[in-house]
């Protein structure tokens, strides 16, 4: 193994064990991170399974974005209110029992009023009863990567067997972001009426001038107060999601978001190191109509660093060589490791940008015979 140091900067840090600046939080489960890199800022107990409350909504709006998505659904489709819909209780849309409600105005129902009774109304469409759809919504969560939850229902109505965690909502976040562009700006409005009944949307956050433009509140009295967050920096094209739960009140669970949100915004910076499809290094090619070959990433390496530590970063590059010929363009031939002090931040692999045919046979000859003789 061949190990070359290309650039180096010193040293930084980027988890909660090298904060930026002091921070604090009252939450029983935290989770931030630059969702552009998909840097860790700070978490606490993230992966510990916890009761979403009307968080879990936000699984329910992607498997009924899917369904607009892949056109079983248009924006304008009728959905009937069953009895049980129109039943439930805790936050309400107030649809009647029997009505064709329109699937916009039950998405707004769902995304802008917490409506219990709208996601009743959407599970059924989608997966014939509320314990069908359950079923859809835990595949969707194992094909996220969500791999510490379970939904047995499309509220977050308490029930021991429904849980996640606050690392995966914020993969679900991430996903509700940047699969659905087209859909994800109903998260921004800040009220919805129907039925002649106007209701704001429950993210004290939006319009704040802070970035905020989502997500989901929830709460109950197990649970305590919980929100998915997004901010994005437009300047930077920095997106930043926070998940935080357990706090006190919806005053707390405010001023905790903006807090932490604004931390990560403010007190940390992403960097470009190396460009996606830019040449990293030669790696020496055995039996090649060619002596090297380039490699480089095939997206661009970005981390995330604290701005007072931003000039002090170090990365390497490792391979086996020499590398037997054929190579082909495309092939991985080595990696790339970012590191601060001993922490590994990021590991991501270099491939070939070119390929090398094999030498003739009266080539390899002459090569074997030069290594033999040291020439």
């Amino acid at each position: 193994m061949k190990l070359f140091t290309l650039f180096v900067v010193g040293m930084c840090g980027l988890l909660l064990s090298y904060p930026a600046v002091a921070v604090e939080s009252n939450a029983k489960q935290l989770y931030l991170i630059d969702d552009s890199t998909q840097t860790v800022l700070m978490e606490r107990e993230a992966q510990t399974k916890m009761f979403p409350s009307s968080m879990s909504k936000l699984i329910t709006v992607y498997a009924l974005f899917e369904k607009l998505k892949d056109g079983t659904f248009t924006l304008n489709t009728e959905l009937r209110v069953s009895e049980k819909a129109w039943r439930m209780g805790g936050s309400k849309m107030f649809v009647h029992v029997g009505d064709a409600v329109k699937v916009e105005d039950l998405l707004r129902g769902i995304v802008i009023q917490s409506g219990n009774d709208a996601c009743v109304v959407v599970a059924e469409a989608i997966g014939g009863t509320e314990e069908g759809f359950a079923v859809k919504l835990n595949e969707i969560a194992k094909r996220l990567g969500m791999k510490n939850s379970n939904f047995t229902n499309s509220t977050g109505w308490p029930d021991e067997q429904h849980y996640t965690t606050a690392e995966d909502l914020a993969i679900l976040a991430h996903h509700l972001i940047n699969d659905f562009p087209e859909y994800y700006p109903y998260y921004q409005e800040k009220s919805f009426t129907y039925n002649g009944i106007t209701q704001p949307n429950r993210n004290l956050l939006l319009g704040r001038g802070i970035g905020v433009d989502g997500l989901k509140t929830g709460h109950t009295e197990v649970a305590g107060y919980g929100i998915t967050l997004s901010a994005l920096d437009e300047a930077t094209n920095r997106r930043i999601n926070l998940v935080i739960n357990g706090l006190s009140s919806e005053a707390e669970r405010a001023r905790e978001g903006e807090t932490l949100l604004q931390y990560g915004l403010n007190f940390f910076r992403a960097i470009t190191l190396v460009e996606g499809g830019h040449v990293v290094e030669q790696v020496p090619v055995w039996f090649g109509r060619a002596e090297r070959v380039n490699v480089a990433p095939n997206e661009d390496v970005r981390v995330t660093v604290p701005r007072s530590d931003e000039d002090s970063i170090q990365y390497f590059i490792s391979y086996d060589a020499p590398h037997a010929a054929p190579i082909t363009q495309g092939q991985e031939l080595a990696t790339l490791t970012v590191k601060s002090k001993d922490k590994v931040l990021k590991t991501i692999p270099l491939y070939a940008t070119n390929p090398v045919e094999r030498a003739g046979f009266f080539a390899r000859i002459g090569k074997a015979l030069s290594y033999k003789l040291g020439l």
